[in-house]
């Protein structure tokens, strides 16, 4: 699926660009493209951003008892 139609850049090519350290919509613009035409996608890319991130601190979530 499409994150960005302007530069034709997948949710998939976003996540990787996160993974190389992008880690706000400018930086992804500067990885792959994505958020660089009309801006309508930013708010997907900032949901995608978050959910990363929330995913890699999980552990930090107190266990459940």
């Amino acid at each position: 699926m499409f994150a960005c139609i302007c530069a034709a850049v997948t949710e998939t090519e976003v996540r990787d660009s996160i993974r190389g350290g992008a880690r706000c919509v400018d930086t992804i613009g500067d990885a792959c493209g994505a958020g660089t035409g009309c801006g309508s996608c930013h708010h997907r890319l900032e949901t995608i951003l978050m959910t990363h991130s929330a995913g890699e601190r999980i552990g930090e979530l107190p266990a459940a008892g």
